[in-house]
Formats: structure tokens, sequence, C-alpha cells
């Protein structure tokens, strides 16, 4: 239920109240409800959508980190942040990386002018594809 409200407030260009309600919140979140979470923080990218990505990641339980879409919300949310470092140390972190978390970090790069990285990155993609 939350995710979907959240998800909702963030399309509309509202994500300040995702974080409004988020501090309402009685629950502990789930992988999702995180990483919509560090979505609405990504399209925030102020002081306080810095200060509750930052502390929901050091607070994200360790079997969430294996998830390919809560930690690709992160490190996108971080590369928005201008934290590249601790993005690529998600990204090395990950088991198993699929083309969208290679987009996330391909793109983060690029935002922080970082081009060579994209491209070596890009050249180093290594992404299954069954027909």
């Amino acid at each position: 239920m939350y995710t979907v409200m959240f998800k909702g407030l963030i399309t509309n260009n509202v994500a300040e109240k995702v974080l409004d309600l988020f501090d309402e919140m009685k629950i502990e979140p789930n992988q999702f409800i995180l990483s919509t979470l560090f979505n609405a923080c990504a399209a925030l990218n102020n002081n306080r959508a810095m200060k509750t990505g930052k502390k929901l990641l050091d607070e994200m339980p360790e079997n969430y980190r294996n998830d390919n879409i809560t930690s690709t919300s992160a490190i996108d949310m971080l590369m928005k942040f201008g934290d590249v470092e601790s993005a690529e140390r998600i990204f090395k972190s990950m088991k198993t990386k699929n083309i969208i978390t290679y987009n996330a970090t391909i793109k983060g790069y690029v935002a922080n002018e970082m081009f060579e990285k994209a491209l070596d990155l890009f050249e180093r993609i290594r992404v299954s594809v069954t027909s």
C-alpha cells in the first residue's frame, strides 16, 4: 500500500510528501518501500533527502543488499547526491548486476562528469541475453 502511494507522489512531483509520510509510518520499511524511498530522496536531492537516504542505507538490513532493485535505487540516489564513492561500493558489492544496474551507474558517472569511468564501465558490461 505504501509503495503505490509513494510512487504516485513521486510521479506527481511531490516527493517531499513521501518523506513526510515515511516519518509518520509505524512500520519497518521492506525492500520495496526502501527502493521507493531511495527514489524519492533522489528526486528531491536536498539536505533532508540526503540525510534520510543515507540513514536508510546505513540501517538497511543485510539481506536487502542483495536485492537488485533496492541496490540499484540506492546507487541512483547516491550518484544524484554526488556520492560516487558510496555508489561504487554498492555496485562492486552486488553479486549479480543487470542492465538497469549498469545503466544507473553509467548515468551517474555522466551526471557527475566522470565520462571516462562511464565509458570504461560500458565496455565491461556483462549481461546475458537469452532468446
